[in-house]
C-alpha cells in the first residue's frame, strides 16, 4: 500500500499567533521583527500586500508602516514556541504518526484511512482553528514533496478553502505545470538555476527529466525529487529526528559592550542557555567554541574565536560558564566594540555514555543532581535562576519593545477579561 502524507501548515504563523489574543488585529497588516527589533521575519497577507519584503530593516520602512497603520510586533518567541505545541498535541489526536517539521510545520501520515481525506483535512483545520485559535492549511499528497505542493496550492486557492488532496488528482500534471521550479522542497536557489539552464523551468519539467542525467548532474538528492515528484515517496516520516550535531546559542547584543565584565556576562548567559538545551535533549558536549565579533560595518572590524577541548563531555552548566569566561579573557582586545558573541558545542554525545576519565576529579553525580534540580526550579518559574557571572544589570541583553505579552506561559501576562 502506497503512504499518503499531509501536511498541515500554520498560516503566517507569528501574525496569527498575536491575533489568537488580541482579535482586534483581525484584517489589518502585521509585522513582526527579529531580535532587537531590527528587520522583519514575519508579515501577515495584509502586511505583503503593502509590498513589505522579508529581511528589511525596520528603520527603512518605518514611515510607511506609520501611514498605514502597521501593527509592529517584538518577536515573542514563549508565546510563539507554546501556541506551536498546541497546535501539534490537536493534530496528535488525528494520526499518531506525526513527524514535527518546523515550529509551524507537520507531516501527518493518513495512510489506511478509510474516508474521505478531503473531509478529514477539513475537520483537521476546523479543529485547529477551534481549539488553538490558529489558522491552518491541508495539502495532502503520496509524497513529501507533493504534499507541500499541494499545501502551497490550498493557501493560495480561495476555491479549495484551506485543503487540497492530490492524491489520486487526474490534474495532477496540471497542477505540477504551474509550480516554478525553485518552489518545489528540496531544489536550491543553484540547483534551480542550473535546472533553468537546462530548460527546466516547472514542476512537471523536473518529473519528466531523464532519472540518469539527474543523478549525472544532482546526484541523490536530485534522483529523489525527481521521484517524489512522480509519485513515489522517498522521504518517510521521521517521528524520532535525528540527533543534532552542534547545538549554538549567539545573540546580537542591545547595546554596544566595550568591558571585559559584560561580555563575560553576556557569554556566562548563553552558556547557561546552553547547558540547558543539552540537558532537554539528553547530551553533553566534548568541545566548545566561543567567538566574539565587532560590526562588520567599522573600520577596525575585529572578528576571533578560542575553542576548549573538554576531557569528560558535559552539560554542566558550571564548567561551561568557569571555561567560556576563561575565553574571554583571551578573546577580549580592550577598544573594541563588541556587536556579538556566541557558544558552539561540537562533540555531542548522549548523556548516558560519557566516557569518564582518569584524571577527572569533578564529582559528576553530584553536579548532575544540581543541575537537574535547578531545571527543575526553572520549569516551574517564570522568572529563572540565574547563575551569579550572568549579571544583574544586563543592559547588553536584546532588546524587544514592542513584545506583546506571554499569554500562555507567565501568570502576570495571562489574558484579561473585561
Amino acid at each position: 500500500m502506497k503512504e499518503i502524507f499531509a501536511l498541515v501548515d500554520c498560516n503566517n504563523f507569528y501574525a496569527s499567533c498575536e491575533r489568537v489574543f488580541n482579535p482586534k488585529l483581525e484584517g489589518r497588516p502585521i509585522v513582526v521583527l527579529s531580535n532587537n527589533d531590527g528587520c522583519v521575519v514575519a508579515r501577515s497577507n495584509e502586511a505583503k500586500a503593502l509590498g513589505i519584503g522579508m529581511g528589511v530593516p525596520a528603520f527603512e520602512i518605518e514611515e510607511s508602516m506609520r501611514k498605514n497603520n502597521v501593527e509592529v510586533f517584538s518577536s515573542n518567541y514563549t508565546l510563539y514556541a507554546d501556541m506551536s505545541s498546541r497546535v501539534m498535541e490537536t493534530l496528535s489526536v488525528f494520526t499518531s504518526d506525526i513527524e514535527i517539521y518546523s515550529i509551524d510545520e507537520a507531516f501527518l501520515n493518513l495512510d489506511g484511512f478509510n474516508c474521505s481525506l478531503t473531509d478529514y483535512g477539513r475537520k483537521m483545520r476546523q479543529t485547529v482553528k477551534q481549539w488553538t485559535g490558529m489558522p491552518v492549511t491541508v495539502g495532502i499528497a503520496r509524497t513529501k514533496t507533493l504534499a507541500k505542493i499541494a499545501n502551497r496550492i490550498a493557501k493560495k486557492s480561495t476555491r479549495e478553502n484551506g485543503v487540497l488532496d492530490l492524491t489520486d488528482s487526474s490534474c495532477l500534471d496540471m497542477v505540477l505545470a504551474e509550480i516554478p521550479v525553485e518552489k518545489v522542497w528540496t531544489v536550491g536557489i543553484k540547483t534551480a538555476l542550473k535546472l533553468k539552464r537546462a530548460g527546466i523551468k516547472t514542476a512537471l519539467a523536473l518529473s519528466n527529466t531523464d532519472i540518469g542525467w539527474i543523478r549525472q548532474k544532482f546526484g541523490v538528492v536530485g534522483v529523489r525529487t525527481v521521484y517524489e515528484l512522480r509519485g513515489i515517496s522517498c522521504y518517510p516520516l521521521e517521528q524520532n529526528p535525528p540527533a543534532k550535531k552542534s547545538i549554538t546559542v549567539s545573540r546580537m547584543f542591545g547595546k554596544p559592550v566595550e568591558s571585559v565584565k559584560e561580555l563575560k556576562e553576556a557569554i556566562s548567559s548563553y552558556a547557561s542557555r546552553a547547558g540547558e538545551k543539552l540537558r532537554g535533549q539528553g547530551l553533553a558536549a566534548g568541545v566548545m567554541t566561543v567567538y566574539v565579533t565587532t560590526s562588520r560595518f567599522i573600520e577596525n572590524k575585529y572578528f576571533n574565536y578560542n575553542t576548549v577541548e573538554f576531557a569528560v563531555a558535559t552539560s554542566n552548566t558550571i564548567e561551561l560558564v568557569r571555561n567560556a569566561c576563561r575565553c574571554i579573557d583571551r578573546l577580549y582586545r580592550k577598544g573594541c566594540v563588541f556587536k556579538k558573541c556566541g557558544i558552539i558545542l561540537n562533540g555531542l554525545v548522549p548523556e548516558n555514555q560519557v566516557q569518564n576519565g582518569l584524571f577527572d576529579n569533578v564529582d559528576r553525580l553530584k553536579a548532575k543532581r544540581l543541575m537537574q534540580a535547578v531545571d527543575a526550579i526553572n520549569n516551574r518559574l517564570n522568572s529563572p535562576l540565574q547563575w551569579a557571572a550572568e549579571g544583574l544589570g544586563q543592559a547588553w541583553k536584546v532588546k524587544f519593545k514592542r513584545r506583546s505579552n506571554r499569554y500562555t506561559s507567565c501568570w502576570d501576562e495571562l489574558p484579561e477579561v473585561a
